[in-house]
């Protein structure tokens, strides 16, 4: 008889078990993006569509599916974001997710840097250099070539490095950026390049690296040793990488060679929100992933979070206009039937009133200083808002460039017509004196002496034994100018226009981006041109301990909130109840320094995408005529625009999509 054996039943492996909801706890598009595991995915993400709520989810249902979590590699812009993100996905699963390898495309080059740091001619304990550490390294360069000893003006350490560095960031050549930020330094076109190659030895030979080194050698790394790179892509089987239109060449490169083994890589971003090509960052790595991994799974989160429809409505309409985009059209079930303001303001100032009182009033309606924000293109448009704001005790806090009155230059001009109008002024003295050539700290407190000390005032400049040294020439020039300025007949404005023609071969020689300052000198002369007498100018914009005065107050909370002002750049990815977008002028916005190329107007279309969807319930578009008046004492000086801004002119979003106001005087 024949022995029996019994088969057994095959079981069947149970569905693993989430203790996280996926489905219910993310929308249809959130979950689709979450849900898929392998292959390479790319994320569309609109503004305020819950990105990163997507990728905190992500994290945790690659944990909760058994994945080890120090395979997952997340790769952020700030070790804040990874942080923030890992900490969140820990919270809603568990511990484990807090060993996701998180951090930002530097930090992760350092780490696997010192690892390998042999195979690319550097010692493990290689160090880091600060950008001030690295200034400090290319002066050491500099003059051991000699460069230092140039009769002839040679940019400063600072220029130099941001000169390499930007280089690198938007691999290109040192030549395209000093022609495009530093034309004046163009005759020194090949001794910045020899201090270029010089350093990179001088950096391999003493086993240091700079902040940019760290991509540079990573990815040389990874594109020179294939034993490594196929380590790393098996060790790290799932990249994570957010705000994928930030990246720049190396950066996307490196996530490619990362990937290269498994191919499963997620890319979060929005090509609409790719606004940092001066930093590097290149808008055709997001648009150009799914040609790099052909199997990609493109998803697109469009359920917005943060604004009212109308608002979006109008978002929609402008980056709808883009030559090359990703399609998504932003909706909301947030209620709200406001659409967002059109103002046409008479000028600059006009524009300043309104914001001022429209802030007045939504204070009033209990909507907190800090929960709104004054967005522009660059930061010297917010130069006569600020005054206004002062004047009316308005605390504000600036992102993105100095306040306007405490820049340095600015302080510069002011400190000459606080020696007019006040000529014992020892410290607006010391200033003045220092920005000339030969005058040190010294020879400073021995002139200020006589002119306060001795009281001779402005009585110095008649004849007096500092004429006969080397700087005596431009010392007289200066008594010269002081003199011209004290006549009684000539008003603030004009007082600043003949001070610049004397202070602009200063300013050139002190700053090497002396063109990127030059429009607050302008603006200063816009201001003072409201005022009758110098005595209430220099009241109203030299610098008063206002936070101190405040202290007296009866001090609460809301006294310790300020209204934003920022850079439209600065502003990404924060969000105000109110905004206000203000100078929206063909030549502002699009900048003029734009239009020579379609892909540069096109990344200004994308600024204005970015500033109007930091709007939650109250959008307020200002265009102010502009007017200008005064002498043209720079060489590039401002020209006049007048016309709104080409993204609001497009199709019919000026009779569609905004409501139009109109300001007038209370005594008409």
């Amino acid at each position: 008889m024949a022995k029996k054996y019994k088969l057994k039943k095959s079981i069947k492996e149970p569905e693993p078990s989430f203790k996280i909801n996926y489905e219910e706890e993310l929308n249809e598009a959130q979950h689709k993006a979450v849900a898929i595991t392998d292959g390479p995915v790319l994320v569309i993400a609109g503004a305020g569509t819950g990105k990163t709520r997507t990728l905190v989810y992500r994290v945790a249902k690659l944990v909760e599916s058994g994945i080890n979590p120090e395979s997952i590699l997340l790769l952020t812009f700030t070790r804040r974001a990874a942080n923030e993100l890992l900490r969140r996905a820990s919270s809603i699963l568990d511990e484990r997710c807090s060993k996701v390898a998180g951090g930002t495309f530097h930090s992760f080059a350092n780490t696997i840097l010192r690892k390998y740091a042999g195979l690319i001619g550097f010692n493990t304990n290689f160090t880091i250099l600060d950008n001030s550490d690295a200034e400090d390294a290319i002066n050491v360069i500099r003059t051991q070539l000699g460069f230092h000893k140039k009769e002839k003006r040679f940019p400063k350490k600072a220029t130099i490095r941001k000169v390499i560095s930007k280089s690198i960031n938007k691999s290109c050549t040192i030549e395209l950026v000093v022609k495009e930020d530093y034309p004046q330094f163009i005759v020194n076109l090949s001794d910045l390049q020899k201090i270029n190659e010089h350093y990179k030895l001088y950096k391999k030979a003493k086993s240091i690296m700079d902040y940019d080194d760290l991509l540079v050698y990573l990815k040389i790394l990874l594109e020179e040793n294939n034993v490594v790179r196929t380590r790393l892509s098996n060790f790290y089987k799932y990249i994570l990488i957010d705000e994928y239109q930030d990246t720049n060449k190396l950066q996307a490169r490196i996530a490619c060679l990362l990937a290269s083994e498994h191919q499963n890589i997620m890319v979060v971003g929005d090509d609409s929100q790719s606004i940092y090509a001066f930093r590097g960052a290149n808008f055709k790595n997001i648009m150009e992933f799914p040609k790099i991994f052909p199997d990609t799974k493109i998803i697109t989160l469009e359920e917005n979070y943060r604004s009212t429809q109308p608002i979006l409505d109008l978002t929609n309409e402008i980056i709808r206009y883009a030559n090359e985009k990703y399609p998504k059209n932003l909706f909301t079930k947030r209620e709200g039937t406001q659409k967002p303001v059109f103002i046409e303001a008479e000028n600059d100032n006009y524009q300043s009133q309104f914001i001022v009182q429209r802030v007045l009033e939504l204070r009033e309606e209990e909507i907190p200083l800090n929960d709104i924000a004054v967005l522009f293109r660059a930061g010297w448009l917010s130069n006569d808002l600020e005054i206004e704001l002062k004047n009316h005790n308005i605390p504000f806090v600036k992102h993105g460039g100095f306040k306007f009155i405490e820049a340095a230059h600015v302080k510069d001009v002011i400190a000459h017509l606080r020696v007019v109008f006040n000529p014992l002024d020892a410290v607006s003295w010391h200033r003045i004196l220092l920005l000339i050539e030969g005058i040190g700290t010294k020879t400073a407190n021995d002139i200020i002496t006589e002119i306060v000390d001795k009281n001779k005032g402005l009585g110095f400049f008649k004849v007096n034994r500092f004429f006969s040294r080397k700087y005596g020439g431009n010392l007289n020039r200066l008594g010269s100018t002081i003199k011209e300025l004290t006549s009684e007949e000539i008003s603030p404005a004009e007082q600043i226009v003949i001070l610049l023609e004397y202070y602009k071969p200063l300013f050139e020689k002190k700053y090497d981006d002396f063109n990127k300052r030059q429009k607050d000198l302008e603006s200063l002369v816009r201001i003072a041109e409201r005022y009758n007498d110098l005595e209430h100018f220099l009241v109203d914009t030299t610098l008063e301990p206002l936070e101190a005065s405040q202290v007296d107050v009866e001090v609460t909370d809301k006294e310790d909130e300020k209204l934003v002002l920022s850079t439209i750049h600065s502003a990404k990815g924060l969000e105000w109840h109110t905004v206000f977008i203000i100078f929206l002028v063909d030549g502002y916005l699009p900048s003029t320094y734009s239009l020579d190329s379609d892909e540069n107007v096109e990344e200004e279309r994308r600024l204005l995408y970015v500033a109007a969807t930091r709007a939650k319930e109250n959008l307020y578009l200002l265009k102010p005529e502009l007017e200008y008046s005064g002498r043209n004492y720079f060489e590039h000086s401002y020209l006049g625009f007048s016309e709104v801004s080409r993204f609001l002119n497009e199709g019919d979003i000026l009779e569609k999509y905004v409501e139009r106001w109109s300001l007038i005087d209370e005594q008409e």
